[in-house]
């Protein structure tokens, strides 16, 4: 183990360097990042972040993470409050769940209605193009774990007191409701993955693993590290319309 854990300990430290470098060339050319981080409850998107994001610049970087909106919110155009957030020139934004609540989360627990769930499926792409081109650059990536996985994360949680706050009345709901998630997610995926805003999907039954080939794909699209690093793992890495059969279920 001590061998395994220095190893990924090295390749975490080697490309958190290469996103040091990336993101000081994205802040000198005053581009636009955006990564929407969306998966099931434990498929760990808070550890990813985390990693991502250790060194980057605190200045530049927002993790978005909205809570329940508001009476006045729900009255409001549906991407509304997710537009106010969306980055200026030289700053990257990460989405911890984004707009796709209303591709999973919400159609699946009956917090939206069918004619809304239709309406975003319909409006998510049109979204999405009018920020890719305005020159935004729309990183869409889906955290897949497995059933199994996501049961032992889960029992993790209720008894380890450091992952207090990871603790959701919807936990339950998320194992009971496994099967529903399924469908909402391949309905998202086959209706929202665009040429200009494409899904990817990266498979986390292994947390370490994950984490450092979804900070080699996020390189990989900027595509300015200024040094070599590894391909994503095509096993862990997958495209979204190469993806079916291989999602969890």
């Amino acid at each position: 183990m001590g061998k395994k854990t220095d190893a990924y300990d090295a390749e975490l430290e080697q490309l958190q360097l290469a996103v040091v470098k990336t993101q000081a060339w994205t802040i000198e050319h005053g581009l636009r990042v955006v990564v929407v981080l969306e998966g099931r409850d434990t498929a760990g998107k808070d550890g990813a972040i985390k990693r991502l994001t250790e060194y980057m610049s605190p200045r530049q970087t927002r993790v978005v993470a909205l809570p329940k909106p508001s009476d006045r919110e729900t009255s409001q155009w549906y991407f509304q409050r997710y537009v106010p957030h969306l980055p200026a020139a030289g700053e990257t934004v990460i989405f911890n769940r984004s707009w796709y609540n209303r591709a999973g989360v919400e159609p699946v627990m009956g917090y939206c209605t069918p004619e809304q769930y239709a309406q975003f499926l319909t409006d998510a792409p049109r979204f999405e193009r009018m920020l890719t081109d305005d020159g935004i650059i729309l990183i869409k990536l889906w955290l897949d774990i497995s059933r199994k996985e996501q049961a032992k994360r889960l029992k993790e949680r209720r008894v380890d007191p450091l992952k207090r706050f990871k603790l959701s009345s919807l936990d339950a709901e998320a194992e009971a409701r496994f099967d529903a998630y399924s469908d909402a997610r391949d309905r998202m995926l086959d209706e929202t993955d665009r040429a200009f805003a494409p899904w990817t999907i990266i498979a986390t039954d292994d947390k370490k693993t994950a984490r450092l080939n979804l900070i080699r794909h996020i390189l990989k699209v900027l595509d300015h590290c200024g040094e070599e690093i590894a391909a994503p793992d095509p096993d862990i890495v997958l495209d979204a319309d190469k993806a079916k059969g291989r999602l969890a279920r």
